[in-house]
């Protein structure tokens, strides 16, 4: 029989570190843009601040920008890096490169939408909407945490989608607001049920 500590995964879901593309304020998609020396620093960073977590596992969206992420903070713990395209940020297709203001419009009409209708909204046809990115994503998180159950997981993905997976289980609490970089989320799944147990870098204003 296993033990009621053994019955969950945890999974910390950590958003990359900075980019020039942040800076100059521009959507990246799943344009493959590398961390800027400040989003190395940030890396480092949250490496000494998980440095105590016996983190099993480490999975990465397979753009650079997150895999150096996750190379640096599980540098010391000598663990493999397993890369995955189901962890990649959200697509934008032509979009991608321009600023973000560029789509005001576009998040004007997001913004008027019921929650239910928020999900399958797609102002282009190569984007890609919360429902895709919601059966790529779970799918993908279920399938680890049934894997590895009992174990630490780090996994290194993108903001926008790690927005959508707190929106998709959260039923009060609307995210709205930017991720920082190297925010994360802590969940305990047993690969049905995902339980939100920690935020860090992560506001809500809904």
């Amino acid at each position: 029989m296993i033990k009621n500590r053994q019955r969950y995964c945890t999974l910390y879901i950590v958003r990359h570190g900075q980019t020039e593309w942040n800076v100059k304020e521009l959507n990246q998609g799943q344009t493959d843009i590398p961390l800027n020396p400040e989003g190395i620093k940030q890396a480092e960073t949250l490496r000494k601040n998980l440095k105590d977590i016996d983190f099993d596992t480490v999975f990465s969206s397979d753009l650079i920008r997150a895999k150096k992420t996750a190379e640096i903070i599980s540098l010391e713990k000598k663990l493999a890096i397993k890369t995955a395209k189901a962890l990649r940020e959200r697509r934008f297709g032509k979009y991608e490169g321009l600023p973000y203001n560029d789509m005001k419009d576009f998040h004007k009409t997001w913004e008027s939408l019921t929650r239910k209708a928020r999900l399958s909204y797609k102002p282009y046809d190569d984007y890609e909407t919360d429902e895709e990115i919601i059966s790529r994503y779970i799918t993908f998180l279920r399938e680890v945490a049934v894997a590895h159950l009992g174990i630490k997981v780090l996994i290194v993905s993108h903001g926008g989608v790690m927005r959508v997976l707190l929106n998709h289980l959260s039923d009060k609490t609307y995210f709205t607001n930017a991720i920082s970089n190297l925010g994360y989320i802590k969940l305990e799944s047993d690969g049905v049920d995902f339980f939100i147990k920690e935020l860090s870098g992560i506001k809500n204003d809904k």
